[in-house]
């Protein structure tokens, strides 16, 4: 069995090769001043959309990672609450969602902090406020004290994929890690960001919920190198599009004896791949920030800003009366009322469609 990079003495040298990455790097340092540069150009609303957009999918997506499917208008109406930002149709959200954007807006909005192992902990206790992952219970709000094997397969057939730094060791190793974290400022912060991501999942520090630590280390970093708590794109998204090749590189260079150039050559893509897909994401924010700017003299009850919200972000299938009434919790005749009036200000029109197939829209705004 080949040795695992932290049998290695001296493992945390890395190593890697410049002439692999500085083509991807350069890239990415300067799509990120080109992003930056247009939101900046957004006004202020359309930039707390982008944000609020871009934090909510990155917790949505580091959890379905994990096979786990948060609720997104919960996420997202948990993090406008925490924000301050305005956003119409406000849903409660479950103590569980509630723990995991602390987390996150902590790593994110208070960036310049240290990362301390109190602050871990808290993320760490604020993930699994019931002490349970699932239907176990699991150490919370400190390291493992335990064996931690990553394995699939059925009972008796499991395949070990990685085993981790022994449980007395953790703390010695996370002491290190923390040092280097909040005290090496001789690398650029998108590569520490890269470092550091590789770094904690090797450690695997906690009984459960590594990944997502380690992810939301990740956005801390990357919100450093920007010098802003303000988000435009989910890493943790372009993960999941790549979670295939995400495990692959990690199970690969975890047998590495330092030489990590494959990891921050796939990590650099997966980001550049996440600017990229953001580009789509802020032409709907655009327009969106158009709409309302057009429209912010008219008067619009909740249920119509919630509805006309929801045909920006992605509505499912057509709007229908009978799914305006059942989205608003309102009866027929009211969705029909709300709808007319939409009409009348030349918000809404009718598609082609017609007797009980009729179909509304957004007037001027096509939906992709």
């Amino acid at each position: 069995m080949a040795k695992y990079i932290y049998e290695h003495k001296d493992w945390t040298d890395f190593t890697w090769l410049d002439k692999v990455i500085n083509v991807v790097f350069g890239e990415v340092r300067l799509m990120q001043g080109k992003i930056i540069g247009q939101m900046n150009a957004l006004g202020f609303s359309a930039k707390e959309e982008a944000t609020l957009t871009a934090l909510t999918l990155d917790v949505v997506k580091s959890s379905e990672i994990e096979g786990e499917l948060l609720n997104y208008d919960q996420v997202r109406s948990s993090i406008a609450r925490r924000l301050g930002i305005n956003t119409a149709g406000l849903l409660p959200s479950s103590r569980h969602i509630e723990g995991i954007v602390e987390m996150m807006l902590d790593t994110t909005q208070r960036h310049t902090l240290p990362l301390t192992e109190k602050r871990l902990f808290g993320w760490h206790a604020a993930l699994f406020p019931t002490g349970h992952s699932g239907p176990y219970e699991i150490e919370t709000g400190k390291y493992r004290t335990g064996e931690m094997q990553i394995v699939s397969g059925a009972m008796g057939k499991e395949k070990v994929h990685y085993k981790a730094v022994k449980p007395e060791l953790v703390k010695e190793e996370m002491d290190k890690f923390l040092c280097w974290f909040n005290n090496d400022n001789t690398l650029d912060p998108v590569l520490k960001a890269a470092i550091a991501h590789f770094w904690f999942i090797i450690i695997h520090p906690f009984d459960d919920g590594n990944g997502r630590i380690g992810r939301a280390i990740t956005d801390m970093l990357l919100a450093r190198a920007e010098n802003s708590g303000e988000r435009f794109y989910s890493m943790s998204s372009q993960i999941l599009t790549e979670r295939k090749q995400y495990y692959e590189v990690l199970q690969k260079v975890q047998h590495s004896s330092g030489d990590i150039t494959e990891w921050l050559d796939w990590f650099l893509h997966c980001l550049k791949n996440a600017m990229l897909s953001t580009e789509n994401t802020m032409q709907k924010i655009l327009q969106k920030a158009e709409f309302w700017k057009l429209y912010e003299d008219t008067p619009l009850n909740e249920r119509q800003r919630l509805i006309i919200n929801k045909l920006f972000d992605g509505f499912e299938g057509k709007l229908q009366t009978s799914k305006w009434a059942k989205i608003t919790k309102t009866s027929t005749d009211t969705a029909l009322r709300d709808i007319k009036d939409l009409i009348e200000k030349g918000v809404l029109q009718q598609t082609n469609e017609s007797g009980r197939n009729v179909n509304y829209e957004l007037t001027n705004f096509k939906r992709e």
